[in-house]
């Protein structure tokens, strides 16, 4: 990344931080209607500065405390936790991440995406755009995490969660019944 690039990246972080305090002055709030509140994960990422997006999750998390947020998002959020060395708490959004979209984690792995007789809501949508992102495990600065990551979808743990949330999902599917 030239030096140039680099200040490119920061002076979007300081713009849509600049963008927020501005919403925050006149509305009282963040209403965010640009969403740009999903974009500074990425962006610390490139820049290789997982403090600052570990403090801006942190921030993300205090402002939009409703927010489930979008896969991509919770992907880069698990990723920046993880460099952080906040491994429990990775774990935890590793699995959020899942769950927002179970073909994520394929797709960052390279694997091909076998659709689940299961609801998918999105899902399959957001697979195809996960191509988009610009991370694979192949990424040299991403083999720590690579090798975490893959060790943590094996556990016993995220299996047996994942298993369970993959049944209710078939369930949903099937489901006649919108109480249940």
């Amino acid at each position: 990344m030239t030096p140039k690039d680099i200040e490119r990246l920061k002076t979007r972080i300081a713009d849509i931080k600049k963008s927020f305090a501005t919403e925050k002055l006149s509305y009282g709030k963040y209403p965010d209607k640009q969403v740009l509140r999903y974009q500074p994960t990425k962006y610390h990422i490139q820049l290789g500065d997982y403090t600052g997006g570990l403090t801006y999750v942190n921030w993300f998390s205090k402002n939009f405390p409703t927010d489930c947020g979008l896969p991509f998002f919770l992907f880069e959020w698990t990723l920046i936790l993880f460099k952080n060395g906040k491994i429990k708490k990775a774990e935890k959004k590793a699995f959020e991440t899942f769950c927002s979209n179970t073909y994520l984690f394929d797709k960052f792995f390279g694997r091909p995406v076998i659709p689940l007789d299961k609801w998918e809501n999105s899902n399959l949508e957001n697979a195809a755009f996960a191509n988009h992102l610009g991370y694979t495990s192949q990424q040299i600065e991403l083999t720590d995490f690579s090798e975490w990551l893959t060790i943590f979808l094996s556990s016993e743990r995220f299996t047996k969660l994942a298993n369970k949330f993959i049944d209710m999902q078939k369930k949903v599917k099937t489901a006649h019944d919108p109480e249940r």
